[in-house]
């Protein structure tokens, strides 16, 4: 699912940064964690630069952008080459004359001419194939989804890169930086999470976080992706409103041993990267993170363009 690449962002997502002294060195702590954000997305290969998404299916299919294809991509050559999928296997036969790198758990290919068979890690894997044309910095990653497989293409000449409008934030509050009590769940428990293409994935849920707002208790149920960070999926009053409809993501730091009290820092929620394009498969908010309060606090709905 997407969030295992959002775990880029994690070191700037942390919500469990400590307080700065003043409110002016805690607005200027938020304000660079947004910078850094920014300059994330803004990046050649960022999210913003997604052009395509295509799934697929058992067997043989010939590919590229060409309309004759079994797989029309978005971008990159027009006759790529032939791809065989079968048992979560993908192998790529690049056709002769194509020009492509080949970035393969991280370091370069070169492949000879006479053998030009690439046989395609997934993102899962923590360091995928990366294939790359020249056609304005493009490059198509594989990437599996609840046992599902399909071909993200990106550009960096994308609309939603090259018009990027920035992110409009409420205004930064010391008092939506919130201690919370950290409940941990028995090992080995998981929550249903679900995406935007319709898919649901158990996934570990080692605790939740509760808090006192407004006179209310609330509480988050936690995501851990394997870092052992706590992914907090939500919804609140203002979805669909003044922020993004699907819900926001906001990382806090799991309390140290012996410990029960973490820091949740609504300032650092943003927006899915599915917010910026349609070529995401975010994860949404589960049932029992959709708060029934008013998180005036983070990213608010982006407004430029999404395609």
């Amino acid at each position: 699912m997407d969030w295992r690449i959002a775990l880029m962002v994690v070191g700037m997502a942390t919500a469990g940064a400590g307080m700065a002294a003043t409110p002016e060195q805690y607005a200027a702590e938020v304000g660079q964690w947004r910078s850094e954000r920014v300059e994330r997305l803004r990046r050649p290969n960022g999210w913003l630069s997604l052009v395509g998404l295509h799934w697929l299916e058992p067997g043989r299919h010939r590919i590229g952008s060409d309309a004759g294809n079994d797989i029309v991509l978005a971008k990159g050559p027009g006759r790529l080459g032939t791809i065989d999928f079968e048992d979560g296997t993908v192998s790529l036969q690049l056709a002769a004359d194509v020009p492509v790198t080949i970035e393969h758990a991280g370091a370069l290919l070169e492949l000879a001419d006479g053998k030009r068979l690439v046989q395609l890690r997934a993102d899962t894997t923590g360091q995928p194939t990366v294939l790359g044309f020249d056609e304005a910095k493009g490059s198509i990653v594989l990437i599996e989804r609840a046992g599902r497989y399909g071909l993200r293409v990106r550009q960096a000449a994308a609309a939603t890169r090259t018009g990027f409008t920035g992110i409009d934030y409420f205004d930064s509050d010391p008092a939506w930086r919130i201690e919370a009590r950290y409940e941990p769940h028995p090992p080995g428990s998981t929550i249903d999470i679900a995406n935007v293409v319709g898919q649901l994935e158990p996934m570990p849920n080692p605790g939740a976080v509760v808090f006192e707002r407004d006179g209310r208790t609330h509480r988050l149920e936690a995501v851990d992706e394997g870092d052992g960070q706590l992914f907090l999926i939500f919804a609140d009053r203002t979805s669909g409103k003044e922020t993004y409809g699907a819900g926001r993501f906001l990382y806090a730091d799991p309390p140290p041993a012996g410990a029960t009290t973490v820091v949740v820092d609504f300032n650092r929620a943003y927006n899915p990267p599915c917010a910026f394009n349609a070529y995401s498969t975010c994860p949404l908010p589960p049932p029992e993170n959709r708060l029934d309060l008013a998180v005036s606090a983070g990213e608010k709905r982006y407004a430029g363009p999404t395609h």
